[in-house]
């Protein structure tokens, strides 16, 4: 075995010996058995943690999880974390007990952060800054937020700073964001300050392990985009007013960041010369790859030039009942159906840095055309193919620079944006050719 295939085997040995032996001799140990004794990697590892005074029997225990991957709900949870805050707090008793002392925070990853609260200090001796091994410990869910909770069966190790190498960037991205723009914000952030106007208010009821909870939902914008919110705390917000959130923390669904706030965020009403910029109107174009660095995105504005168009592009037939596309005459849930008229564009847009999948429905699709879908239908019958109309689209897009609007998700495949407005853009050649050269000339 070579360096880089030894290396994790290595880590793995120093965590079971908890950093008290150097690295480079327990690979040099491990090289030995291995190289010298042509023992097997399993009884080689185990020998070696033998003859360093460690527990051979810790080998092979589940690694520490990802705060990212933790969901509400779970028993037991193993995290490696980073301690960011540490608040003690008196819970004054009652029904003549006595008050209890607990100790509540954030801890946090390179994939995110979370709140905790220990019920026994004396098992939480951490400070801000260290890096601890968090086993046993347990989760719930409360106004969307995941919560880590530390038991009498919970045990917190002090690990060495090193153990957290190379995430500190992220780490600190993640729990302590501060003011950010509505583009800014990514899945994982807390504690955010968020300034923007309300477009919408809606009050809904939804389940949580302590019973129903209203929380109510809406979009926010600012000058580079919108953003959907959930207050879990009746902030009385109303349409149309510009606010300034702190204290927020964002989830994502399917990629696009939601912003989420509760009864530790606060409010502030402002006035909209405070924030001059809104009154744009149209969000400011973003990059592909500023999305994909945040994971997806509401409303957002998107220029490049489109470089595929796909199959399932042009006329098509629907399913009545679930509006799936159908196929040979048939539904893939419910068997053979009338399918219903419906025109769309999948094609893929590049900005020169990355590309995305765009999807045009079918009002987008006609503009873009200059044709309804009767027209699209009519000049089918005339060629007697629905090929001519993905042609259509072809001659019409294809290799032309646009501007698309719309929500971007992000799936396995990638990012995609499902347009709610296009336009083709006019280009300054003798404008593009010039910045061309210019950044040609930087590499010379």
């Amino acid at each position: 075995m070579d360096k880089n295939e030894i290396a994790p085997h290595v880590k793995e040995i120093a965590r079971v010996l908890e950093g008290k032996v150097e690295e480079s001799k327990i690979e040099e140990e491990l090289e030995n058995y291995l190289n010298v004794y042509r023992v097997s990697l399993d009884t080689a590892k185990r020998s070696v943690v033998k003859s360093f005074g460690g527990d051979p029997n810790a080998l092979g225990k589940e690694a520490p999880r990802k705060i990212a991957d933790i969901k509400g709900g779970e028993a037991s949870v193993d995290i490696l974390a980073k301690v960011v805050t540490v608040n003690p707090k008196e819970i004054p008793g009652t029904d003549g007990k006595p008050a209890k002392q607990i100790v509540y925070g954030i801890v946090a990853d390179d994939t995110g952060s979370m709140s905790y609260t220990a019920w026994d200090p004396s098992r939480f001796q951490a400070r801000p800054g260290d890096v601890v091994l968090i086993k046993n410990g347990y989760t719930r869910e409360y106004n969307g937020r995941v919560d880590l909770n530390l038991g009498s069966r919970a045990i917190v190790e002090q690990r060495p700073k090193d153990d957290m190498q190379g995430g500190e960037m992220s780490i600190r991205s993640s729990y302590s964001a501060g003011p950010v723009k509505v583009c800014e914000l990514s899945d994982g952030m807390n504690n955010v300050t968020v300034s923007g106007r309300i477009l919408s208010v809606e009050r809904r009821e939804v389940p949580t392990e302590d019973g129903p909870k209203v929380v109510f939902s809406g979009i926010l914008e600012d000058d580079t985009g919108r953003v959907q919110y959930s207050a879990w705390h009746d902030f009385d917000l109303k349409p149309n007013e510009v606010v300034k959130i702190t204290n927020g923390y964002v989830k994502s669904w399917k990629g696009v960041p939601k912003l989420n706030f509760g009864e530790k965020a606060t409010v502030n009403r402002l006035r909209i010369e405070d924030l001059p910029e809104l009154n744009r109107g149209k969000p400011k174009p973003r990059t592909i790859m500023d999305i994909e660095k945040v994971g997806g995105a509401t409303d957002a504005v998107v220029e490049g030039t489109i470089v595929d168009v796909r199959e399932g592009s042009g006329l098509l037939k629907r399913c009545p009942q679930c509006k799936r596309v159908v196929q040979k005459g048939a539904c893939l849930l419910h068997g053979k159906v009338n399918g219903t008229d419906d025109l769309r564009t999948k094609a893929v847009l590049d900005d020169g840095e990355a590309s995305m999948a765009v999807i045009f429905n079918r009002a987008v699709t006609e503009s873009v055309l200059g044709l309804t879908l009767e027209d699209c239908k009519r000049r089918a019958q005339e060629a007697m193919t629905t090929d001519v109309i993905k042609e259509m689209i072809e001659e019409k897009i294809l290799a032309m620079p646009m501007s698309v609007r719309g929500n971007v998700l992000k799936d396995d495949y990638g990012l995609m944006m499902i347009v709610s407005e296009a336009s083709f853009v006019n280009v300054d050649v003798k404008e593009e050719a010039t910045k061309l050269l210019t950044k040609l000339e930087g590499f010379q």
